[in-house]
């Protein structure tokens, strides 16, 4: 089926999920989480889950276990540097079925047209776990808003689509 025809099938009024992975960041300070949650609302999603956790191993595998069951996909930003307190990218690749290695791919290459070689440093991931979808993003809100404006927001319906087949 081309992919024109698979868009007919995109999948609207997601329940989703935000979780902004960081030792820093407050409700008040989070303007990258702040920004995914109006984006995705702004496309007729809702954010049914949104926590800021520590840049902790088994904190972020926790908030996404106990609830992406729940939710058709969440996106996590903070941690995909390379950092030693940088946990998020190791967290979501354990937690994967399937890793969709173009997210990445795509993600840094739209990431060096705007700020050149500091691009390679992002380890940002995306794949499936049990029929739901993760994507982990950098925590710069500039970095958000490309990930969400070039990849997600284009694709969550389809992916969600395929993902319920």
């Amino acid at each position: 089926m081309p992919v024109h025809e698979h868009e007919k099938h995109a999948r609207k009024n997601l329940k989703l999920g935000v979780i902004t992975a960081s030792d820093s960041r407050t409700p008040e300070t989070d303007a990258s989480g702040k920004l995914i949650r109006t984006m995705l609302e702004a496309a007729g999603h809702r954010v049914d889950y949104y926590e800021i956790v520590r840049d902790d191993r088994e904190k972020i595998s926790a908030a996404l276990v106990n609830n992406l069951e729940n939710l058709d996909a969440i996106i996590v930003n903070g941690g995909t540097g390379i950092t030693a307190r940088d946990n998020t990218t190791e967290v979501v690749k354990s937690l994967l079925d399937k890793e969709l290695e173009g997210f990445g791919e795509l993600f840094r290459m739209l990431s060096f047209n705007e700020i050149g070689a500091a691009a390679m440093m992002s380890r940002a991931i995306a794949g499936v776990r049990h029929g739901k979808f993760i994507a982990a993003l950098p925590g710069s809100t500039d970095a958000c808003r490309l990930a969400m404006e070039k990849l997600l927001l284009s694709q969550l319906g389809h992916i969600t689509y395929l993902l319920s087949k």
